[in-house]
Formats: structure tokens, C-alpha cells, sequence
């Protein structure tokens, strides 16, 4: 059960760290439409939260490859992506 709940912790987490990112006023419109979609796969509940993380860890490693992303959100995108690595089933 401690394994649930840090998973839980560490989702909460990340969701906090793309939250602050998608509604900063300095993030790039295409990053934050990306990042919106993100949020709404990750909040999803038609898969288990390994799989949402292990998704979302994908699409963060195509976002951050965005040429327009500003270098101090690469390093918040790449905080979230620590988290969810932490998710295991």
C-alpha cells in the first residue's frame, strides 16, 4: 500500500509542477496547449497511473525538444518527468 500512495504523491506532484508551467504567463501558447493535454491524460482514469506516467513521460520527451521552450521550463518539464519515473505498478 506505501507503494500506492507514493505513486499518488508522486502524481500529484508532477500534475502540480505542469499546472504551474501551463498557466505561467511566460510558457509559450503551443507548450501550455501541450501541456493542457497532458494534464487531461494524466487526470484520465481509463488506465492505471504506471501507464499514464509512462505516457506522459513520452510526450514530455517530444515537448521538450520544442525549440521555442524557454531553458528554466525544460528544467520544470524535466522535474515532472523525474516524478512520474518514480511511478511504478
Amino acid at each position: 500500500m506505501a507503494d500506492d500512495a507514493q505513486n499518488r504523491e508522486a502524481m500529484k506532484d508532477s500534475l502540480e509542477t505542469l499546472t504551474q508551467i501551463a498557466e505561467s504567463s511566460t510558457t509559450p501558447k503551443t507548450i501550455k496547449k501541450s501541456i493542457m493535454e497532458l494534464i487531461t491524460e494524466l487526470n484520465g482514469t481509463e488506465y492505471s497511473l504506471s501507464v499514464r506516467a509512462a505516457n506522459a513521460i513520452s510526450m514530455l520527451d517530444d515537448v521538450t525538444q520544442d525549440p521555442n521552450m524557454p531553458s528554466y521550463v525544460r528544467t520544470q518539464l524535466w522535474q515532472a518527468v523525474s516524478k512520474l519515473e518514480s511511478i511504478r505498478e
